[in-house]
């Protein structure tokens, strides 16, 4: 995290709290997709992708340098994740989880005559 020389006026917490709010007022992929253009720069996007990117493939157990063979994203930042999906908050799985149901669904609505 940066260190500022300066203390803020806004409240972190409460900033933090705004963009969540912000980001759960888009409706589509488009709409995040301009929003994250806005928001992140090119290298930020990136990392995001890269992150996600390789939550799939830790849910289903596979090692680090499958991975990174399939990704091409490095075994410190599949770490990372790997280690966000043990220890952290739970909003990888949380995500990963919700986008499998609809593709569940789906699936099952196809297979049903």
């Amino acid at each position: 995290m940066k260190r500022r020389q300066i203390e803020p006026k806004v409240d972190s917490e409460r900033a933090e709290r705004s963009l969540c709010e912000a980001l759960l007022t888009l409706r589509s992929v488009e709409e995040v997709r301009a929003f994250l253009d806005d928001l992140c720069t090119p290298a930020e996007r990136e990392s995001m992708r890269d992150r996600w990117s390789v939550v799939p493939h830790l849910l289903e157990g596979l090692p680090y340098w499958q991975i990174h063979a399939a990704t091409a994203v490095s075994i410190t930042t599949i770490g990372r994740v790997a280690r966000s999906l043990e220890q952290g908050a739970g909003g990888y799985a949380l995500a990963a989880a919700r986008l499998k149901k609809p593709r569940a669904a789906a699936k099952t609505a196809r297979s049903t005559p």
